[in-house]
């Protein structure tokens, strides 16, 4: 099978930018990711730089080319509004209009709060073991990395004007301008407007009067040089710059980043080079349906997710068809668990040609470190053993769970992983839950017989076990799903739980009986 045939997404995505290239570039093919770091990072920074690398590795595959990614944090954009989860809401109002690395940390930790706000950002993408190089906006610009791109933007303003303007209302389009200055006097950037273009000497003049509910400006008038951090373009622009300067091979966005990158596009072409290849991605939204706010913090975090679940769950979740939209929230956490544990099981078996098609291939370094898991035990069937018999003793649960399937041993060190985290969630949110209820008389009496026929079962026949509460309810003429409410409130204190067979091969007859015998003796 050819390489270039893959049908794995981040597959089509490499073989799409090869063919930018008629032969092997000298230099490294770059790939980006942006953080606005006006926030802390979120899940849809940890996706971004997942899936890029996903696409990175494809195309380190197919090629044997080189290639690096870089993480740039776009820390000289100016504070827009007050993110309602972070500290010293005032001081912040205050610095509204200048630049994420010109205000105080609100936290006290850095030198500024782009900073502690980069800090996060690289704090997390070495948890997770991201191969990258950080690039602040700042340092860019200061250093001049930027330049060459802000003297062919300045020669070229009108037609990147005329790219911009037809897609503003006719009130921004009058002071529009692809700079901002940084105000000398006040230092701030979102208040400054550019009065007046010096293609020959490579500077601007401007004035500081632009204001908007918190943004104030302070009417200073001046003249900057485009050169070393003294401006910034604005957002679109600035997007094309980066591709420009850095000759940005591929980046990816979100759904609500579309026309942006189209805009982006035609700005690169304007100013002589092609925009990068990329796929936009669906947007993640919380339990409600709506998208996740970095500034509110809604939504279940990946510190959430990989408290109480594996880290390669979310990553196996992230990895399936980045064009749907995805909810994070703790119902949809189970499933992907045993998702992923299912393409673990899965993945030895397949022909050597078709494992860059599994997600796991991808999740595991071009299916260089797959771990090995052959067990039928599953994140759910821990979860539920763990919520019925009210263990908090990790030793406990792995007995019932070896009862189960005495052949774990082989993955005993992902079984245990997934012991600890399903205690955590046991601990945290189904614990303080729940409620036991004594048996009414007549509930009494059902129990005894679903006991009776318990007793005289060979728990090997599953038929027999599946079929038995049926046939209790059957008798006393309840409906199946009341029985099984009544069994759950009674046993397990809460209104769902594990099929009644799969309970009583892991823990046993034994401890089964005892606890029908303990529900049927409460007063």
């Amino acid at each position: 099978m050819s390489q270039a045939h893959y049908r794995s997404w981040p597959f089509k995505e490499a073989f799409k930018l090869q063919q930018r290239y008629a032969e092997p570039p000298a230099a490294p093919v770059k790939f980006e990711t942006g953080f606005g770091p006006s926030g802390l990072p979120h899940i849809g920074t940890f996706a971004e730089v997942a899936r890029t690398t996903w696409v990175r590795q494809a195309f380190e595959f197919q090629t044997c080319w080189p290639t690096e990614l870089i993480a740039f944090s776009d820390d000289m954009d100016g504070l827009r509004k007050v993110p309602l989860n972070m500290p010293q809401q005032q001081m912040l109002k205050e610095n509204i209009g200048k630049p994420l690395c010109q205000i105080p940390d609100p936290f006290g930790e850095c030198e500024s709060y782009s900073g502690y706000m980069n800090q996060k950002l690289k704090q997390f993408l070495d948890s997770y073991g991201f191969d990258y190089t950080f690039q602040s906006s700042q340092e860019a610009y200061a250093r001049g990395d930027f330049n060459a791109g802000l003297t062919t933007i300045l020669q070229k303003v009108e037609a990147i004007k005329s790219i911009i303007l037809p897609t503003l209302s006719e009130e921004k389009r009058r002071n529009w301008s692809p700079f901002f200055p940084v105000c000398e006097s006040c230092g701030r950037i979102n208040s400054t407007r550019v009065t007046a273009y010096h293609v020959e000497s490579n500077t601007i003049d401007y004035v500081c009067d632009q204001e908007d509910g918190p943004l104030q400006s302070c009417r200073h008038h001046g003249t900057a040089s485009i050169f070393n951090g003294k401006v910034k373009v604005g957002w679109k622009v600035d997007w094309a710059l980066r591709w420009f300067a850095y000759d940005i091979g591929y980046e990816m966005y979100g759904k609500d980043l579309i026309e942006s990158a189209k805009l982006s596009g035609r700005i690169t072409r304007a100013m002589g080079k092609q925009p990068p290849s990329g796929i936009f991605c669906e947007l993640f939204l919380d339990e409600d349906g709506r998208k996740i706010s970095k500034s509110v913090g809604k939504g279940l975090t990946i510190d959430s997710w990989t408290t109480y679940a594996p880290l390669g769950s979310l990553l196996y979740y992230i990895f399936q068809n980045p064009k749907q939209a995805k909810r994070l929230y703790w119902g949809i956490v189970p499933k992907s668990v045993d998702d992923y544990l299912t393409g673990l099981k899965q993945y030895p078996a397949l022909e050597r040609e078709k494992q860059p098609d599994s997600p796991i291939w991808h999740l595991f370094n071009k299916g260089e470190q797959v771990p090995v898991y052959g067990s039928s035990i599953n994140f759910s069937l821990i979860n539920n053993l763990i919520s019925a018999v009210g263990a908090d003793d990790r030793a406990l649960v792995m007995e019932y769970l070896k009862r189960y399937d005495p052949g774990l041993s082989a993955c005993q060190d992902i079984v245990t992983d997934l012991v600890d985290k399903a205690m955590s969630y046991y601990r945290d949110f189904v614990l303080p839950l729940k409620r036991y209820r004594n048996p009414t008389d007549s509930e009494k009496k059902m129990l005894g017989q679903l006991r009776q026929d318990l007793a005289a079962c060979d728990i090997s026949d599953d038929n027999a076990l599946q079929t038995m509460p049926f046939s209790v309810a059957r008798m006393f003429e309840v409906q199946p799903g009341d029985f099984f409410k009544m069994f759950y409130e009674v046993i397990f204190g809460q209104e769902r739980g594990p099929r009644f067979g799969t309970f009583v091969q892991l823990v046993g007859k034994d401890k089964a009986l005892s606890m029908l015998d303990e529900k049927m003796d409460s007063v």
